[in-house]
């Protein structure tokens, strides 16, 4: 059975990356830097943030952008500019939960920019179990032990689980680990022909697409149950 939908949040669970452009820009002024590029943030868009800002802008002093970011993350998450999750996708992970599901969060967010999904008056509060982040994961994506904090703590077997992300990086990860894995192409960055087909379980234009598309796969290993049983059965 699938026991584990684990999620990405950007540009998956929702909608980030023009925020995150919009977000950051901000920061940069504040630094009398200029700008980057929308070209530029979208090639290095699903790194960790302090990973990639030094391609989104060389020569930035980071320490001081991480003293500013936070501040600026607090007024776009007060305002309702960022992390915005659809009702459409909250009725989804309602149905996950329904279906018997245990519903996670993997993202390459640091721990103070994805812990606000967790607090108890989050409206992810009871959909969602828990989050796995740069604050308690060794590794990164794409690097397929990500998911090694998850798996030991949660028990679940990777066969188990399925990993709904929307970059080639995710679904690398995902595969390597043995963990099923569904392209989320809503945001339109990324197009299916950027993923590793052999990493790719199914693929999806919406987020609440993965509702259909995981009842296939979970139909799909039972019927392969079913198939190993009788074969058993005509063997004895």
């Amino acid at each position: 059975m699938i026991r584990a939908v684990i999620v990405d949040v950007d540009d998956t669970l929702c909608l980030t990356e023009a925020a995150s452009f919009d977000l950051e820009n901000e920061v940069l002024a504040q630094m009398d830097r200029p700008p980057m590029t929308r070209a530029v943030h979208l090639a290095t868009w699903g790194e960790p943030l302090l990973d990639a800002m030094p391609h989104r802008s060389p020569g930035l002093d980071l320490g001081r952008f991480a003293e500013l970011f936070p501040v600026e993350h607090r007024r776009y998450l007060a305002e309702g500019r960022l992390d915005v999750i659809p009702p459409e996708n909250l009725a989804a992970l309602d149905r996950l939960v329904e279906d018997g599901h245990t519903v996670l969060l993997l993202t390459s967010r640091a721990e103070a920019e994805v812990m606000h999904l967790l607090e108890p008056d989050h409206i992810l509060a009871g959909r969602v179990t828990g989050a796995y982040h740069q604050g308690n994961t060794r590794f990164r994506k794409p690097d397929p032990r990500v998911f090694d904090e998850l798996l030991a703590e949660t028990g679940f077997r990777p066969a188990q689980c399925v990993y709904v992300g929307d970059s080639p990086g995710d679904a690398v990860a995902a595969g390597g680990a043995g963990i099923h894995f569904i392209a989320c192409l809503q945001s339109g960055v990324r197009r299916l022909g950027e993923f590793e087909a052999r990493y790719v379980t199914a693929a999806v234009d919406t987020f609440p697409e993965i509702i259909p598309a995981i009842r296939a796969l979970q139909e799909g290993r039972e019927a392969e149950a079913e198939h190993h049983a009788e074969r058993g059965a005509q063997q004895r």
